[in-house]
C-alpha cells in the first residue's frame, strides 16, 4: 500500500522544483520531460509532443469507462518578488498562477492510482501547455486529443485564492467568462495643433468611442447578465503640438453567456460602422475571439459536488457560487467533451491573488487534491 505521507512529500518536492524552474507556454520542455519521466516511472503509457509540449499519461485497468483529468503546466512572463528557498531562477518568469501545484497534484494522483488500481477502466492524465492566453487546450484538441484518447468525461481544477484552503467550489453552468480581444484604429487627418480645423482629429473620435463602448454593457446588455468591456490601451500622437493621423484602442470583452458574447461583438461592429458613415474618419475594428465561456455540464458538476461532499464537511463545499470574469482555456475542452471545472481553495490568513508577483501555491492543499482526484476516479470508474 502506498504511503500517503511520503507521496505528499514527494509531490511537494516536485511542485517546488517546477516553481524554481518555470517555463512559458509552448516552451515547457524541461517541465514536460520531467512529467513524462515520472509518469513512465509510475508505469503509465506516455504520449508526448501533443501541442508541442503537452503530455498524456494513460492508465488502463481492464475494460470500463474512461475519464480525463487535466492540469496546466505553463508559467507567466513576470518577475517573482517572493523570497522562498525555491524562488524562480528564471528572470522575468514565474509560476504566479499555481500551475506548478496543478501539475504536482495530478502527478501525485497518477502515482497513487497506478499503485492501487482501485478502479475499472481508463484514466487519461492530461498535462496541458500554454493555458495563459496562448490556447494550449485548443491546440491539444487540434492535435487529436479526444480522437486519440476518447473519454466519457473530462475534469480540471484551479487553485483559488478567496476560498479557504481545501474548500471546493463548482457550478452547474458557467464557472469562468469568455475572453475576446479587440483593436480599433481611427484614421483622421493630421495637422498643426493650433489649426485643428484643417485636420480631422482621431483622438477626439477615439475618446468618444471609449465612452460609447461603455454603454454596451450599461444600456444594451440585460442587468441580469454579466459582461465586461474594458479599453486597456489608448495610443496616439508623437508630439504635443501635432494632431496625429492615427489613434488606436485595444481591450478585452468578457461574458458569461454565449448569446451575450455575440450581442457585444455585433454592437461593437455597429458602433464602428456608424463612425465610418457619419464622419470623415476611417475606423476599423479587429475583433479576435479567444477562449469561450467555461460552462460545466450539469451532470458532471453534480458529480464533483457529490464527491467533494463525501470528503469534506458541508460548509467546505460551495455549489453554484458567483462565477469569475477571468477566463480559462479548459473551456475549449468542455466544448468538445462533457465535464466540469472546479476551484480548490488555498487561503490561510491573508489572501494573495493569482498573477501577483508574490503569489506562491499553498502546498498544504496537495494531499487533499490528490485524495479528491482519486475519489473522483473511484466514483466514476468503480470496481464491480
Amino acid at each position: 500500500m502506498i504511503d500517503m505521507k511520503q507521496l505528499i512529500a514527494e509531490a511537494t518536492e516536485w511542485r517546488r522544483n517546477f516553481h524554481q524552474h518555470p517555463e512559458l507556454g509552448f516552451v515547457e520542455h524541461k517541465t514536460s520531460k520531467k512529467v513524462a519521466e515520472l509518469l513512465q516511472e509510475f508505469g503509465l503509457e506516455v504520449h508526448t509532443d501533443i501541442a508541442v509540449t503537452g503530455v498524456v499519461g494513460v492508465l488502463k485497468n481492464g475494460d470500463g469507462p474512461t475519464i480525463g483529468l487535466r492540469a496546466d503546466m505553463d508559467a507567466l512572463p513576470m518577475q517573482e518578488l517572493g523570497d522562498s528557498d525555491y524562488k524562480s531562477q528564471h528572470q522575468g518568469c514565474m509560476h504566479g498562477c499555481g500551475h506548478d501545484g496543478h501539475t504536482a497534484m495530478l502527478l501525485g494522483a497518477a502515482r497513487y492510482l497506478s499503485a492501487t488500481k482501485n478502479f475499472k477502466g481508463t484514466v487519461y492524465f492530461i498535462f496541458q501547455p500554454a493555458e495563459e492566453m496562448l490556447g494550449g487546450g485548443k491546440k491539444m484538441i487540434e492535435d487529436g486529443l479526444f480522437k486519440r484518447f476518447p473519454m466519457d468525461a473530462i475534469y480540471g481544477l484551479h487553485n483559488w485564492p478567496g476560498l479557504p484552503a481545501g474548500h471546493v467550489a463548482v457550478n452547474d453552468g458557467a464557472m469562468m467568462a469568455s475572453l475576446d480581444s479587440f483593436e480599433i484604429t481611427v484614421k483622421g487627418v493630421g495637422c498643426h495643433a493650433a489649426m485643428p480645423h484643417l485636420g480631422v482629429d482621431p483622438i477626439v473620435a477615439a475618446s468618444e468611442l471609449v465612452l460609447k463602448l461603455q454603454t454596451i454593457v450599461s444600456r444594451h446588455v440585460s442587468p441580469l447578465e454579466s459582461a465586461v468591456v474594458s479599453v486597456t490601451m489608448f495610443n496616439s500622437g508623437e508630439a504635443m503640438n501635432v494632431i496625429p493621423e492615427l489613434a488606436s484602442l485595444k481591450g478585452t470583452v468578457r461574458c458569461l453567456n454565449r448569446e451575450v458574447r455575440s450581442q457585444v461583438e455585433k454592437l461593437m461592429t455597429d458602433y464602428v460602422a456608424s463612425y465610418n458613415s457619419l464622419s470623415d474618419l476611417e475606423v476599423k475594428l479587429n475583433y479576435e475571439k479567444g477562449y469561450p465561456v467555461t460552462v460545466n455540464t450539469p451532470e458532471n458538476a453534480a458529480i464533483v459536488h457529490e464527491v467533494a461532499g463525501n470528503l469534506l464537511d458541508e460548509e467546505e463545499v460551495h455549489y453554484n457560487i458567483p462565477p469569475s470574469m477571468a477566463s480559462e482555456d479548459f473551456a475549449c475542452m468542455l466544448e468538445e467533451c462533457p465535464g466540469a471545472y472546479f476551484w480548490l481553495g488555498v487561503d490561510e490568513g491573508e489572501s494573495v491573488p493569482l498573477h501577483n508577483p508574490h503569489y506562491d501555491f499553498n502546498d498544504k492543499v496537495i494531499g487533499g487534491a490528490i485524495e479528491f482526484w482519486c475519489a473522483l476516479v473511484a466514483d466514476q470508474l468503480p470496481v464491480t
